[in-house]
């Protein structure tokens, strides 16, 4: 039997999130791509936290597969987050955070970078680009991943984040040889376009290879298929992996499982507030469905229920009201309803 506290094990970046609602002309002006993921070096980052000091700003813990981990255990699923942060004061509010989340904390601390931070300029339609300092993350390596925790795991969740420094690639590549060794279920999100455009070819083998239950959103599908119908990418991801999601927005989700393609109705505001943390939050409750031997369709409808419950808010995590609201509902079954 699994301990509880490491049933799902996420290897992710650490990140403290600085959050600024932005004009759309203040995207422009910095030559950024809306709606994406950029990695920033030094100097780039003081650029943009000059900008902050103008603007409406908030501060959170954060990083993709972080938050995935953090929703799953503010949902009583026992969870064990891995990474590297600095030895600074960013490293200790993130690891006191995660202990006031009662989350498993695996982090490691590093003398040689600070800790990690990203920029996330909100726009006034809700869209958010992210400008990333991997920091400390860079540096998380083989010997970092604790062998045990990895085998004992029911799952085993990283993103395709994780794939921006060879030591990293090495990182997960030794996890992956060990969940398969214990039997550990793999799920992958994708995360990003940018990364699908920098890794596809790397990331088509990890599918096929590794994983069990890989996420897309429809821009990374359409990158890694070449293909502009969100159905049809996740047939074709149905194919090399057990369980594909393609996520389509305001449309809902498609889920294709050893190759039946469902259809998941989104759940949730039309004109959400944030929609930063909506995937990794999707994946949380995709994950706590099949934690729980919900079916593949009954995890896509939790799944659907909890993205649309984070973007009625500014942030990527649940405030511990709202979590023990939404623990209730899925323990009582009153999200059949919904």
């Amino acid at each position: 039997m699994n301990t509880q506290e490491h049933s799902v094990y996420g290897i992710g970046n650490p990140l403290i999130d600085i959050i600024v609602s932005v004009e759309e002309q203040d995207i422009i002006d910095l030559g950024i791509h809306k709606g994406t993921m950029a990695l920033i070096n030094a100097e780039r980052m003081e650029e943009l936290l000059d900008l902050s000091k103008e603007r409406h700003t908030t501060y959170s813990c954060g990083g993709s597969c972080p938050n995935t981990i953090i929703a799953l255990a503010s949902l009583g699923v026992g969870a064990t987050l891995a990474g590297k942060i600095g030895n600074d004061e960013n490293g200790t509010i993130y690891r006191d955070r995660l202990s006031s989340l009662d989350v498993h904390d695996q982090l490691v601390v590093t003398d040689k970078e600070k800790t990690g931070s990203t920029v996330i300029l909100i726009t006034p339609d809700s869209e958010r680009s992210m400008n990333t300092f991997l920091g400390a993350n860079r540096l998380y390596a083989q010997e970092d991943v604790v062998e045990q925790t990895v085998k004992q795991a029911d799952f085993f969740h990283f993103t395709g984040y994780m794939w921006d420094t060879p030591s990293q690639q090495g990182a997960i590549t030794k996890a992956l040889a060990l969940a398969k060794e214990g039997h550990t279920t793999v799920s992958f999100d994708l995360a990003d376009p940018f990364a699908v455009g920098r890794y596809r070819e790397p990331f088509l083998r990890l599918i096929t290879e590794s994983c069990d239950i890989v996420y897309a959103n429809r821009e990374e599908a359409r990158i890694l298929f070449d293909n502009y119908d969100p159905y049809e990418c996740c047939r074709s991801m149905g194919k090399l992996c057990r369980t594909a999601i393609v996520k389509n927005g305001k449309k809902g989700s498609y889920i294709s499982h050893e190759g039946k393609i469902l259809s998941i109705p989104v759940k949730g505001p039309v004109i959400p507030v944030d929609t930063t943390g909506a995937g990794d939050v999707y994946a949380a409750g995709f994950l706590y469905g099949q934690y729980h031997h919900y079916s593949v369709e009954e995890s896509g409808i939790i799944a659907s229920i909890l993205a649309g419950e984070i973007i009625t808010q500014r942030g990527a995590q649940f405030g511990n009201e709202k979590a023990q609201q939404l623990k209730a509902m899925l323990e009582s079954g009153a999200w059949r309803t919904l």
